[in-house]
C-alpha cells in the first residue's frame, strides 16, 4: 500500500512541477487532483504537504539562476554585483504586501477561501483577464525590458497584485505577471521577477507550514513529501524553461483560454457529484 501512496506522491508532484510556474493556478490543479488521487494520509499531513512540496519546485528556480542571483560570485564584475543586489532590493520590496498579509491572514484565507468555488471562479475571472490585458497591449511596446530599468516603485505595485494570489485559485505566477504587464514591463521581465519573488515568500510559507505541522513525520510520511519535492524539482526545471521559451514569440492568451476552461470543468464537476 506504501508503495501506491509514493505513486500518488510522483503525480502529484508532477502537477506541481507544470501548474507553479505557468500562470494557471497550482492550487486548482491541486484541488481537482485531490478529488482522484486521494493521499492516505491525515488532514493535517495533507494540508502541510501540499505547501511544503512547493519547496522542490522553488529549488528548480533556485538552481536554474543561480548564477544570476548571486551577488557573491566572484565571476562578476562590482557593476554585476551591484546589479544583483539590486534586483534582490526589489524581490524584496515586491514581496512585502504579500508576506505581511499572507503571514497575517493564513489560517482565514485557508478557512474561507479554500474551496471549489471559489477557485473555480478565480480560473475563470482571471483567465478572462489575461486575454483582455493581452488583445489590449497587443500593439504596445513594454517600456520595461531589463531589470536595471524596473524600478522600485514598480516592483512594490507588482508586490500589490501578488496580494492577489492570496486568494485560491489565482496563481501566484498569474497575478504578478498579470500585474507586471498592466505596469508596463516585458513578458520576460515579468516572468522572471514573478520567479524570484517566489523564492522567500514560498521558503517562508513552507516553513509556517512545517512549524505548524511541527516536524513530526512517520517514515512513510518522510518519504511521500520527500518524493513529491523531488518529482515537483524535476519538473519545475523543464516547466521554467518550456515557459521562458514559449513567451519569447506568444502571449498568454492561450494560458487564459485554459484557465477559463479548467475552471468550467472543476464548476461543474463539484455541482455534478
Amino acid at each position: 500500500m506504501i508503495f501506491i501512496e509514493f505513486l500518488k506522491a510522483i503525480v502529484l508532484g508532477i502537477i506541481e512541477g507544470i501548474t507553479e510556474w505557468l500562470p494557471i493556478s497550482s492550487t486548482g490543479h491541486m484541488i481537482l487532483a485531490d478529488e482522484f488521487i486521494k493521499l492516505n494520509v491525515s488532514a493535517e499531513f495533507k494540508e502541510m504537504f501540499l505547501v511544503v512540496i512547493q519547496l522542490g519546485a522553488i529549488l528548480a528556480v533556485v538552481l536554474l539562476y543561480f548564477r544570476r542571483l548571486n551577488p557573491f560570485s566572484q565571476h562578476k564584475s562590482p557593476k554585476e554585483k551591484r546589479d544583483t543586489m539590486s534586483i534582490w532590493f526589489k524581490v524584496v520590496v515586491g514581496i512585502v504586501p504579500a508576506g505581511v498579509l499572507g503571514f497575517l491572514l493564513d489560517d482565514w484565507l485557508d478557512k474561507h477561501f479554500y474551496n471549489y468555488v471559489v477557485v473555480s471562479l478565480m480560473l475563470i475571472v482571471y483567465g478572462v483577464c489575461f486575454i483582455v490585458v493581452e488583445n489590449k497591449n497587443k500593439r504596445k511596446t513594454p517600456r520595461i525590458t531589463r531589470f536595471s530599468s524596473l524600478s522600485y516603485a514598480t516592483a512594490f505595485g507588482i508586490g500589490m497584485f501578488q496580494v492577489l494570489s492570496l486568494i485560491p485559485g489565482t496563481s501566484r505566477s498569474g497575478a504578478t505577471i498579470l500585474g507586471a504587464i498592466l505596469l508596463g514591463t516585458s513578458r520576460r521581465v515579468a516572468a522572471e521577477f514573478s520567479f524570484f519573488m517566489s523564492i522567500p515568500i514560498m521558503f517562508a510559507a513552507s516553513g509556517l507550514k512545517l512549524i505548524k505541522f511541527g516536524f513530526h513525520f512517520s517514515v512513510s510520511e518522510f518519504f511521500i513529501l520527500l518524493i513529491g519535492m523531488m518529482v515537483a524539482f524535476i519538473v519545475s526545471l523543464f516547466a521554467i524553461k518550456f515557459l521562458m521559451r514559449y513567451i519569447n514569440k506568444h502571449d498568454f492568451k492561450v494560458f487564459g483560454w485554459y484557465r477559463i476552461v479548467l475552471g468550467v470543468v472543476v464548476l461543474a464537476y463539484f455541482i455534478i457529484t
